[in-house]
């Protein structure tokens, strides 16, 4: 058995895009039965690993747990890192806060360290729940499908080569080779909706819903993401138009299934006010109904107005907005990429005063709604430049994040 499984492990890393040869696997390992298998099939298989364990500070056992997990490594002659997060302050769902800093902690180790990628632990078991918890809040397809084997984080790229083991099977192997493994007393608290999953499992295992099948039907859902993400794709190109982070949205939009002008109007909004999730369910269906009726709509930080037959989506022009210097990243996506301005220049909003020194702005076809929360340049009172204007003093050189092709390309999580 462990042979298979470790061939097996071997066959879905060369799948996920990882070249033994050509670089160093990092592996996430929290000392739990999943993981712990993970590191002991990867060095058996040969590869060059490198460890890491994150210490979120949430339990009194959690330091002495990535010790363990520690001497486990230096057992079997890896290098491993003790990763802390004390960035818990109590407020919000403490299982998402925490593993939104697990990543952005794993993301810079595996460039610290110049990584390949970080292979996680998650297995069919992971799927099925889930799914589980998903199908609870009324997911649609996207979050109904299953979690992407390969996917990018703060410029890593994170692996998931166990997706097609289960639970059960690990533990066996970890069984054979002895092996001791940490069960988090979290997964026994019913107040975390995962753990409610887990035990509602075998309740629907007995009807013939095994944690297999349910897998299989997050991959077929996967499936029909990404075709969905393509038609929005080919929809995006045949409506959209972006010049300087403001979109025209051509009235075909309005023909097209309701599923995919949904997802439009997501992607618009997650590319204008990027966030980690898009609004869903009544918000999203309230506003794609006004822009139907040709009504203007205001969501997630952006504004959408009529404009002829035409629809304009913008950046809200939002209060609070500090200005910043041209070397830094104003308003969370834009990056001054020219010259450099004079030393007491800083990016900041256009506003009234930008518009009231720019006489023509009403060449540009926009509203003025539109213009007020691009980004400008100024030095002083003395507006420099701003991407619409090609004659004030400095040509503008106004980059944005994300870039402008990421509007088609993007995938969309629910």
């Amino acid at each position: 058995m462990p042979v298979a499984l470790s061939a097996r492990l071997i066959a879905t890393l060369a799948q996920l895009g990882f070249d033994p040869a050509q670089g160093v696997l990092g592996l996430a390992v929290s000392g739990g039965s999943d993981s712990l298998a993970l590191m002991l099939l990867a060095h058996e298989a040969g590869l060059k690993l490198r460890v890491a364990t994150v210490d979120h500070g949430l339990r009194p056992e959690a330091a002495s747990e990535a010790q363990n997990v520690a001497a486990q490594a230096r057992v079997l002659g890896l290098d491993h890192d003790i990763l802390q997060w004390r960035g818990w302050d109590g407020r919000g769902n403490i299982q998402d806060r925490a593993r939104r800093a697990r990543r952005a902690l794993l993301a810079q180790w595996a460039q610290d360290h110049g990584l390949t990628g970080v292979a996680l632990a998650h297995t069919q078991n992971d799927l099925a729940e889930g799914f589980v918890m998903r199908l609870a809040r009324g997911a649609g397809v996207d979050g109904l499908s299953a979690m992407p084997a390969r996917f990018a984080y703060d410029g890593a790229a994170f692996l998931r080569p166990l997706l097609w083991a289960t639970r059960a099977e690990l533990r066996a192997y970890l069984g054979v080779k002895g092996q001791v493994w940490v069960d988090d007393p979290s997964n026994d608290q019913d107040k975390f909706h995962r753990v409610r999953a887990r035990k509602a499992l075998p309740v629907l295992e007995n009807l013939g819903i095994s944690a297999q099948v349910l897998a299989e039907v997050s991959n077929h859902l996967a499936q029909a993401r990404t075709a969905l993400d393509h038609a929005t794709a080919d929809l995006a190109r045949a409506v959209l138009t972006q010049n300087a982070g403001i979109i025209t949205i051509a009235p075909a939009w309005r023909a097209a299934p309701a599923e995919l002008q949904r997802r439009l109007i997501k992607r618009v909004l997650l590319w204008i006010s990027p966030a980690d999730y898009a609004p869903r369910g009544a918000a999203l269906d309230g506003a794609v109904s006004r822009l139907q009726s040709g009504q203007a709509t205001q969501l997630a930080g952006c504004h959408f107005v009529p404009n002829g037959p035409e629809t304009l989506a913008f950046r809200e022009t939002k209060r609070g907005v500090a200005p910043c210097a041209p070397c830094q990243t104003w308003d969370g996506v834009w990056h001054w990429g020219g010259a450099d301005p004079p030393n007491n220049a800083e990016i900041r909003a256009l506003g009234p005063q930008g518009l009231a020194l720019w006489p023509n702005w009403r060449d540009t076809g926009f509203r003025r709604a539109a213009l007020l929360s691009q980004p400008s340049l100024w030095a002083g009172d003395r507006l420099l430049s701003t991407p619409l204007a090609p004659s004030l003093p400095v040509k503008s050189a106004f980059l944005r994040v994300p870039a402008p092709e990421t509007l088609i390309s993007m995938r969309l999580a629910d």
